[in-house]
């Protein structure tokens, strides 16, 4: 029987030791650091912080842990997942080198484009008049992005030249890289797959709400709710993105020698020129694991083993049911979000930014929790999650009442 680590502690993170912890070969999950809402699903939680590699791998040996899931993309990109091969421990995660085609958009942008992965052009630039020049010709709208980590929060959608000369002089205050690139306009879903070396298993497809807000207002999020699978990306159009960006992603990392074992998250859009790639992340996407794990009805430990060992993965996912879940974030979230305010308690739900005990959990950070439902099609689904999130005492808590709007009002492509 084995003994599973979930390096996190978020939302996705509880979701993740959820589905480890349903397996029948696992006897106990543990989170580093977690928190106190996982309790609630019998998940044990230790003090390590995500980044404190040396303690990780200490608790990994000393209580022989099988298996190190690593959920967010900060220790990805330094280097963590190095860190426990070196030990000679068990870690689903990309390594360090191979962590750039999330931590550098550059990076990324430039595999893309050198193994001819369909992606919005895009000019690079490094320092603030040159591009502020530029954007001042080009085409509106235009996408401002970031060049490092930026938790989601990296990328403005700039719709005047004065917009994008402040998203500019707020992004070099940050960075010295800054890209902009061409506004695609089209519909923007999620596709996920575990890799391992050259074997891989799909999820299904999901769609994440990014804007605090209604209606995509507001500033961009974390991510403020997700539904899945997506109606309108039908097996074609997943047919198409795995032959067009799925499988010349992984034979790239191949050749450019970049060895692989973990999750690669394909930000796509599908555009009247076909489907392209926003951006790449290297972990399963926070709010959307929350949604699709659930749908995983065989055994995820021996799904993560087999890919760590490059065999041929085998998994069996529903087919009949839409998943959707509803972010709550503390107020002031994502700016400056209040910490203290009361986080009710829900069986099911998936718990992040929380402290306290369980039972009596407050808001730690931005968002504390996310309420799900299933139900046979995505307005049933989106019905049943509001029902349920009706039934709670939210108080200052913030969320959208329209996560699942997008997906019913467009007809399949």
């Amino acid at each position: 029987m084995a003994k599973v680590l979930v390096v996190g502690g978020g939302g996705r993170e509880h979701a993740i030791a959820k589905a480890m912890l349903a397996s029948p070969q696992v006897t106990t999950v543990t989170c580093a650091p977690g928190n106190p809402g996982m309790q609630l699903d019998g998940i044990q939680t230790v003090a390590i912080d995500e980044l404190d590699f040396a303690a990780l791998v200490d608790f990994a040996r000393q209580n022989t842990i099988e298996l190190t899931f690593i959920g967010p993309e900060v220790p990805l990109a330094a280097g963590i997942v190095d860190y426990f091969q070196a030990a000679g421990l068990a870690v689903f995660g990309p390594n360090q080198a191979a962590a750039q085609l999330e931590s550098s958009k550059v990076f990324a942008k430039e595999f893309m484009r050198r193994h001819q992965i369909p992606t919005a052009d895009y000019q690079l630039f490094h320092e603030l008049t040159a591009a502020s020049t530029y954007s001042a010709q080009a085409a509106l709208p235009q996408v401002i992005k970031v060049d490092g980590l930026a938790a989601g929060k990296g990328v403005t959608v700039a719709t005047t030249h004065d917009q994008a000369v402040a998203a500019l002089t707020q992004a070099f205050a940050a960075t010295d890289t800054v890209l902009i690139e061409v506004y695609v306009d089209g519909f923007e879903f999620s596709q996920m797959v575990l890799v391992g070396g050259d074997k891989y298993c799909l999820l299904p497809t999901a769609q994440d709400h990014k804007r605090l807000l209604d209606d995509d207002q507001g500033p961009n999020t974390g991510g403020m709710g997700a539904y899945s699978p997506v109606p309108q990306i039908t097996p074609a159009i997943i047919a198409t993105t795995v032959k067009t960006i799925i499988e010349p992603t992984l034979a790239g990392l191949q050749s450019d020698g970049l060895s692989f074992e973990g999750v690669i998250y394909v930000g796509g859009i599908l555009t009247a020129q076909g489907v392209q790639v926003i951006e790449y992340n290297l972990r399963l996407g926070d709010p959307e694991a929350q949604i699709l794990l659930p749908q995983l009805q065989s055994d995820f430990y021996q799904l993560i083993v087999d890919l760590l060992h490059h065999r041929e993965p085998a998994a069996t996912w529903q087919t009949q049911a839409t998943y959707l879940g509803i972010v709550l974030a503390a107020p002031g979230y994502p700016n400056h979000p209040v910490k203290g305010t009361a986080v009710p308690t829900l069986a099911g739900a998936d718990y992040a930014s929380v402290a306290g005990e369980p039972g009596r959990l407050v808001s730690a950070g931005g968002r504390v929790m996310m309420v799900t439902a299933h139900a046979a099609s995505l307005a049933a689904a989106k019905t049943a999650a509001y029902a349920k999130l009706a039934q709670l005492s939210t108080g200052d808590l913030v969320y959208r009442t329209d996560i699942g709007a997008k997906g019913l009002a467009v007809k399949k492509v």
